[in-house]
C-alpha cells in the first residue's frame, strides 16, 4: 500500500513562519502574555488583591491605605489595576482558547463526517450550516445564557451543598470558586456551539480532496474502515490547517466575550476580564474628570492581544494553507 504522505502542505511551512517577522513577535508577545498573565498574580502583595479606600488613583501613585506602587493606578472600589488586568487576561484567554478548542473538535468532527461521506449526506449537513450561519451568534448567546445561566448557578450551589454536607473540602471550594464564573462557562459553551462553522467547511473541502488521493483508495481496497481511514489518515494531514485556523477562532472568541462583558452579560464581579473591564472604564469616563487609565490600560492590552492573534494565524494561514499563494 502506498504510504500516506506526511504532509500536504509546503514542507518548508516552519521555515516560511519563522521568516514572518510579525507572526514571530506575535508569538513571542502571546507567549510573554500566558506567562506572565498566569504567574505574576500569585506573587503580587496581598494589599493589591483587595478592595481599599485609594480609589481612583492615577497610574505610578502610591496610596495611603496601601503603601504600595499602582504602576496601573487603582479602579472605584481601590483594587490595583495591573492585578485586575492580570487577572481579566486569564479569563479572556481561558474563555478564548476553550471556546476555540470546543469550537474546533465540533467543527473537525462534522467537517470531516461531511467531506468524508459526500453525495446527499454532505448536501443536507452543509445546508445545516448555511441554515445556522443565517442565525445572529450575538442573539443566540445572549438567549443560550438567559436561559441556563441560573439552572448552572443553581447546579453548582447544590453541588456545593452537597459536598459540605459530606465534608468534602475540595469539592465545596471548587463549586464555591466557579459560581461567580457560571455564567463565563455558559458563555465559554455557547462560543464554541456557534464559531465551529467556518472550520467545519474549511475541513470539509480539504477533505474532498484527500478522499481521493492514492493512499486513502489503497486504504480501501485493503479492507480499513471510514473511522479508521479518517484517524489515521485524514486527520494527520489536516494537523496543520486545524491549528492555524484555531488561531484566527480565539481571537473572535475573546471578542464576543469581552462585548458581552461589555454589555454587562459576561462575567460576574468580583471576577473581570478585559470586556468588563472596558465596561467599568466607560462607565467612570465624563468630560469633568477623566480616569483615562480605567479605559486606556484595558483597551490598549485587548487590542493588541487580538492583533498579535491575527498576526500569528495569519503567518500561519500563509504558510500552511494550500490555497494560499507563494
Amino acid at each position: 500500500m502506498p504510504d500516506a504522505p506526511k504532509n500536504l502542505t509546503r514542507p518548508d511551512g516552519w521555515a516560511i513562519v519563522q521568516r514572518n517577522r510579525p507572526a514571530m513577535v506575535s508569538l513571542v508577545f502571546l507567549i510573554a502574555i500566558v506567562l506572565i498573565a498566569f504567574t505574576v498574580p500569585f506573587f503580587l502583595p496581598v494589599s493589591l488583591k483587595s478592595t481599599s479606600s485609594d480609589t481612583f488613583l492615577p497610574p505610578l501613585t502610591t496610596g495611603q491605605e496601601t503603601p504600595v506602587l499602582h504602576l496601573c493606578g487603582t479602579d472605584k472600589n481601590g483594587q490595583d489595576l495591573f492585578y485586575r488586568l492580570l487577572t481579566g487576561a486569564q479569563v479572556s484567554l481561558g474563555v478564548g482558547i476553550i471556546g476555540a478548542c470546543i469550537s474546533l473538535v465540533i467543527g473537525t468532527l462534522y467537517g470531516m463526517t461531511s467531506g468524508f461521506l459526500g453525495g446527499k449526506v454532505d448536501a443536507l449537513m452543509m445546508r445545516a450550516v448555511d441554515m445556522l450561519y443565517a442565525v445572529p451568534r450575538i442573539l443566540f448567546i445572549m438567549i443560550f445564557i438567559a436561559a441556563f445561566d441560573s439552572v448552572f448557578k443553581d447546579w453548582l450551589d447544590a453541588a456545593r451543598l452537597w459536598a459540605q454536607q459530606a465534608e468534602w473540602k475540595g469539592l465545596e471550594s471548587t463549586t464555591r470558586y466557579l459560581i461567580p464564573y457560571s455564567k463565563i462557562l455558559v458563555m465559554i459553551l455557547s462560543l464554541g456551539l456557534v464559531e465551529w462553522l467556518t472550520m467545519a467547511r474549511i475541513i470539509r473541502g480539504q477533505v474532498l480532496v484527500l478522499r481521493e488521493l492514492t493512499f486513502v483508495t489503497a486504504s480501501r481496497a485493503m479492507g480499513q474502515g471510514g473511522w479508521g481511514i479518517l484517524r489515521k489518515h485524514l486527520l494527520p494531514n489536516l494537523s496543520t490547517i486545524i491549528l492555524t485556523y484555531l488561531t484566527l477562532t480565539i481571537p473572535a472568541v475573546i471578542l464576543d466575550e469581552s462585548f458581552l462583558s461589555f454589555l454587562g452579560l459576561g462575567i460576574d464581579d468580583p471576577a473581570a476580564s478585559w470586556g468588563s473591564l472596558l465596561k467599568d472604564g466607560a462607565q467612570v469616563i465624563n468630560p469633568i474628570e477623566s480616569k483615562w487609565w480605567l479605559l486606556a490600560f484595558p483597551a490598549v492590552l485587548m487590542s493588541v492581544s487580538l492583533l498579535a492573534l491575527n498576526f500569528l494565524g495569519d503567518g500561519l494561514r500563509d504558510a500552511f494553507d494550500p490555497k494560499s499563494a507563494d
